[in-house]
C-alpha cells in the first residue's frame, strides 16, 4: 500500500468522491478509499455519505453553497479606523457607546479594541498598551525629577506616579495637582 497523499484540497476529496460515485461505487467503499489514500485526517464518514447522497439528487457542482445567515462583516479595516477614530476622540468612550454608534456588535467592537488595535483601559482610558519612546522618557524625567510632587498631597500623587507610564499621552500636559485635589476631595 502507498502512503498517503500528504498534501491534499478538500476539493479533491470531492472530486474522487464523485467520480468513484459515477462509477457506481458504494459510499463504504468510498469513504475506505479515501482513508487509504489520504489518511486519517481525511473526510469523515458522514461526509462522504453526505456528498454520494447529494451527487444521487443531481448535483453536479463541488463548491460548497453558500451558507444561510449573516456573514462576518464587521471586523474589517474600515470599521477598524472607525472604531479608533472614536477613541482618539473620546478616550473614556464605553464599548457600549462604540457599538451603538457604528452598529457594531458588543463583541466585535471588543476584539477590534483589544485585538486588533492593541488597547486596553488604564483609569477609565482606553491607552495603547505598548509605550512610545517619548512616553518611556517623560515617565523617567517625572519619577526622577519630585519638583512636580513638592507640597502635594501623598494621597494625590501616589496614584498619579503609579499610573504616570498610561495617564501622560501625546499632546496633552502634565495634570494640575491643584485642581485633582479638588476633584478627588483631598483639600
Amino acid at each position: 500500500m502507498a502512503p498517503p497523499i500528504p498534501v491534499w484540497s478538500k476539493l479533491e476529496e470531492k472530486a474522487v468522491v464523485h467520480f468513484l460515485f459515477a462509477k457506481g461505487t458504494t459510499c463504504s467503499v468510498i469513504y475506505r478509499e479515501i482513508v487509504e489514500n489520504y489518511g486519517e485526517h481525511a473526510m469523515s464518514m458522514i461526509q462522504v455519505y453526505q456528498w454520494c447522497s447529494w451527487f444521487k439528487d443531481g448535483r453536479t457542482s463541488l463548491q460548497d453553497e453558500p451558507r444561510s445567515g449573516r456573514p462576518n462583516t464587521a471586523n474589517n479595516d474600515w470599521n477598524t479606523a472607525r472604531v479608533d477614530e472614536l477613541i482618539k476622540v473620546n478616550r473614556r468612550v464605553k464599548l457600549k457607546e462604540i457599538s451603538l454608534k457604528l452598529d457594531i456588535p458588543k463583541t466585535n467592537v471588543y476584539e477590534i479594541v483589544h485585538d486588533k488595535l492593541g488597547y486596553r483601559k488604564v483609569y477609565a482610558r482606553w491607552v495603547p498598551q505598548m509605550l512610545s519612546d517619548e512616553h518611556k522618557r517623560q515617565t523617567r524625567e517625572s519619577k526622577s525629577s519630585k519638583s512636580c510632587c513638592t507640597g502635594v498631597n501623598k494621597k494625590v500623587m501616589k496614584p498619579l506616579m503609579w499610573g504616570l507610564a498610561w495617564t501622560i499621552m501625546p499632546g496633552t500636559s502634565f495634570l494640575n495637582t491643584s485642581s485633582l485635589e479638588m476633584k478627588l476631595g483631598y483639600t
